[in-house]
């Protein structure tokens, strides 16, 4: 069934209020990237010389943002540190659930929503079926649904996972690998309008990647994700790295064999198929190293040095998936599994990206 076309673009969402509000506090970007060092430090908290040494802010900057964040109610004290000679440092920690974050994963036949505090800590989850290809208002309808209850009055937003490709600076889909039906459809501004909360969409893979992107490890990674389709989150120099025309990551579209079955993107021999069709056939050793050749052209591509792997069908049985990938790219990079919530906390880190810097 086609998905239906709005005549007009859906209507802006409403202001948070309270919440939005308390984050007038973090308009600057100094006072965001010092809330996301305060995260990183957990509940010990950082001292004001631990945070400016980390910002290149002098002592008397990081101590007005910090009054600041005290008074959003998004910082609190945590104590004092043992003195080391002079005044004890005071030490200062995030309030995790001073606002919180929904991680909403739309899947091709199933959709899970995942409520975050501000350390990224699931508060909730919730799971249900999900028809995809059964238009707009019907998936607008089901989400709405799920979300009924579920969203508490600190939300700051909606991180929305969805298949590729799509644009996520405008929040348009594109020519989903099956469902074409989307293609131009405003999900981001159509749901916005429907919660009236602030959503922000990226591809699955994209939100899985920001979501799995180590702190102090490796900062340039490719993230596979086998599902119902399959596709990659790139991170290359620390970032999601979505492309000129936001279409990076289109992995499972690579073509291995000319004269191969024909894919849902109407090519023929894609990686997707042929994996997807291996494991139809109960052959997960040979889907495994059909992986394996992609995620070793990509290392020799982009010189990356680790391989993160997810999606149902992975850990569904991930073992073989891991070996038999790691066997094919040898000793170019490391092959780990990622978990199973990377998209949908990803989802949610969408949103909480933007609050920490």
């Amino acid at each position: 069934m086609n998905s239906p076309r709005p005549d007009a673009r859906p209507a802006a969402p409403a202001p948070l209020g309270p919440v939005g509000a308390n984050l007038a506090a973090l308009r600057d970007h100094n006072a965001a990237v010092v809330l996301g060092l305060l995260r990183d430090a957990g509940p010990d908290g950082a001292s004001r010389a631990e945070l400016a040494a980390r910002t290149g802010l002098t002592p008397q900057a990081v101590s007005k943002i910090g009054a600041r964040l005290r008074v959003a109610g998004l910082a609190t004290d945590a104590g004092r540190r043992a003195s080391t000679g002079g005044k004890p440092p005071t030490l200062l920690r995030l309030v995790p659930d001073a606002a919180h974050a929904v991680g909403l994963h739309l899947d091709r036949d199933a959709m899970t929503a995942t409520l975050v505090d501000l350390s990224g800590a699931e508060v909730a989850t919730r799971t249900a079926p999900l028809a995809f290809g059964a238009g707009a208002e019907a998936v607008l309808d089901e989400v709405a649904a799920l979300l009924d209850g579920f969203l508490p009055a600190t939300v700051l937003g909606v991180g929305v996972a969805a298949p590729g490709p799509l644009d996520h600076r405008d929040g348009v889909l594109r020519k989903v690998t099956g469902f074409p039906q989307w293609d131009g459809y405003p999900l981001r501004d159509a749901l916005a309008a429907r919660l009236g909360v602030p959503v922000i969409i990226d591809k699955d893979t994209n939100a899985a990647a920001l979501g799995l992107l180590p702190r102090g490890g490796a900062s340039s990674f490719a993230y596979l994700h086998l599902g119902t389709g399959l596709g990659a989150g790139l991170v290359l120099g620390g970032a999601v790295r979505r492309g000129e025309r936001t279409g990076a990551g289109e992995f499972g579209h690579q073509v291995l064999q000319l004269d191969g079955p024909v894919c849902a993107c109407g090519s023929r021999g894609c990686i997707e198929v042929l994996c997807l069709g291996a494991v139809a056939d109960g052959d997960i050793g040979r889907a495994a190293r059909l992986l394996g050749v992609g995620a070793a052209n990509l290392v020799r591509l982009l010189d990356i040095d680790l391989v993160l792997l997810g999606g149902r069908t992975v850990l569904a049985d991930p073992a073989p998936f891991e070996a038999g990938v790691a066997a094919v790219v040898g000793g170019a990079a490391r092959v780990e599994v990622a978990g199973a919530r990377s998209v949908v906390e990803g989802a949610a880190e969408l949103v909480l990206a933007r609050v920490f810097g």
